[in-house]
């Protein structure tokens, strides 16, 4: 069998799913008779040089094609991460198939992938058409075959990728090009299509922003449900859940809008609950999982509330949770005409570059590394707590008891003496400054803040007023136990110049540094 089969064949396993009128099928043509190298070329290449030579490239080369055709077969994360080399192959491969590539190809339509620049045609691999059509961002393309190939590989990779963190009955999912709060956006409107009279989201207390704005820019109005006090931690507070359903009819609620990722003392919500009270009274629930599919906590809670209520849909952010750019998220669900009708109320087509961005991580991770991470992940969380420990300890604060929270945590500043002129808050720019990035430091204020019009008091504590101002730091993946040791030490650093230029009294033993930096 010559190479221009192995490459039709290659190409076969997707052609019911995305080929168009043929198109599909065309483009391959198109590729298989520019770019690829057949037996008659190599063939050609041995009168250049020594056939045995050729032999074994042309077998390295069946060795790419061999993880290609694999992957298309299987269409799951392989479990070995593949080179850049091979990536490249395939993109170069799949990039051929979009017709502003095709040799001779005459455009005469307003939307022809055409792209000035060459820097920015390299560094999209001459990807130009986008993914989805003006209908449906999941639609194949007729002109951009190998774009769509891409985007439909995408999607079962990241299915498989939910299966593999936890979340083993998740039906579909999809890539969309915008952040977690747009995405909430758009599922909020599709389960608006069915509820016509529907205006309310009931929302436990999240103090993201873009949780607020999801719901307002939406025209919805949102009903904060303040969480209850336990301990440490802050937890969804059921009753007051229930009674403002009864209170407002649950033909009149959009949706209960959870939260798994967050910053401490808030804890995830209670979703095996409300995914219970959301069956019972026939009402959308929507998980914002921002960055919870790194923890098995988080993964756990919504497996178990799909299986015990009613989840209708989950969405979470690319960046946090498998290092990529900043610009996409994954809607995702337990059932699949659902999630499609989410997709189909995506307008027009959108930008391919999260999908991409995504395809290439996820192949040169593989699910070995994935795995590996996400243990990592968890291995520096315990590392962190026990090192914040340490430093609370020598400052007379102590490490906040939040057993729910497997990301982030807190460490109490009660000790810390405010002045007129200072604030407490201030310990967080003096971190900056140092190039610690990612803490917050809650202040106990009781200011009020308006996001887009709704009122929120002491905004960033999620309540109203919290037992003691904190500062919170996690362990996301990608983290290192460098990065714990530095900021441990510049976190031991400020505090005790904090307190010295306020002239705290406490008793201050500096923590053993163990990485060696000059910043004061």
């Amino acid at each position: 069998m010559d190479n221009t089969i192995n490459v039709q064949h290659t190409h076969v396993s997707l052609k019911k799913s995305v080929d168009t009128g043929g198109l599909l099928q065309q483009s391959i043509q198109c590729f298989v008779h520019v770019q690829v190298m057949d037996d008659q070329c190599y063939d050609l290449c041995t009168k250049l040089v020594s056939q045995s030579y050729i032999q074994q490239g042309k077998q390295a080369k069946l060795v790419h094609q061999k993880r290609i055709k694999h992957l298309l077969q299987h269409r799951k994360l392989p479990e070995d991460g593949w080179t850049d080399q091979t990536i490249e192959l395939l993109l170069q491969e799949l990039s051929v198939m979009d017709s502003n590539n095709f040799p001779d190809n005459c455009g005469v339509g307003e939307r022809e992938a055409r792209i000035f620049s060459p820097l920015v045609a390299t560094r999209h691999y001459r990807f130009g058409h986008g993914i989805g059509r003006s209908g449906e961002i999941t639609a194949i393309q007729p002109k951009a075959a190998g774009s769509s190939v891409m985007m439909k590989l995408t999607n079962s990779l990241m299915l498989d990728v939910i299966k593999i963190s936890g979340i083993q009955s998740a039906a579909s999912c999809f890539i969309v090009p915008m952040a977690t709060g747009m995405s909430l956006s758009l599922c909020m409107l599709t389960f608006k299509q069915s509820r016509p009279n529907a205006k309310y989201v009931i929302w436990p207390r999240i103090d993201q922003k873009s949780c607020i704005k999801s719901m307002i820019t939406s025209g919805f109005e949102p009903v904060v449900i303040q969480n209850c006090i336990e301990g440490d931690e802050l937890r969804t507070n059921l009753t007051a859940v229930i009674e403002k359903i009864e209170e407002l009819d649950p033909d009149n609620i959009v949706c209960v809008m959870t939260t798994t990722s967050c910053f401490a003392p808030r804890v995830p919500d209670r979703l095996e609950e409300i995914s219970e009270i959301c069956k019972k009274f026939d009402i959308p629930h929507l998980i914002n999982n921002a960055y919870g599919l790194q923890c098995t906590k988080c993964t756990h809670l919504i497996q178990q509330a799909s299986r015990k209520g009613r989840v209708d849909a989950f969405v979470q952010s690319t960046d946090k949770n498998f290092m990529v750019p900043v610009g996409g998220s994954i809607i995702a669900g337990f059932d699949a005409k659902l999630i499609e009708s989410i997709s189909k109320a995506y307008p027009g087509r959108a930008s391919a570059t999260p999908t991409m961005d995504l395809f290439i991580t996820l192949l040169s991770m593989g699910s070995q590394k994935y795995k590996e991470l996400l243990k990592e992940r968890k291995e520096n969380y315990q590392y962190l707590a026990s090192k914040l420990s340490e430093v609370a300890s020598k400052h007379a604060e102590r490490l906040l008891k939040t057993p729910h929270n497997g990301i982030s945590m807190g460490m109490s500043l009660s000790s810390i003496i405010v002045k007129e002129d200072k604030d407490v808050t201030e310990i967080g720019s003096m971190l900056f400054t140092r190039f610690v990035s990612g803490t917050r430091v809650i202040s106990n204020s009781s200011t009020d803040s308006k996001i887009n019009g709704l009122k929120i008091i002491n905004f960033g504590a999620h309540c109203d007023k919290y037992n003691c101002p904190y500062l919170t730091a996690a362990a996301s993946i990608g983290m290192t136990r460098t990065d714990v040791d530095t900021f441990v030490t510049r976190l031991d650093k400020v505090l005790k110049k904090y307190k010295s230029s306020v002239g705290s009294n406490c008793d201050v033993q500096s923590v053993e540094e163990k990485t060696s930096n000059n910043i004061p």
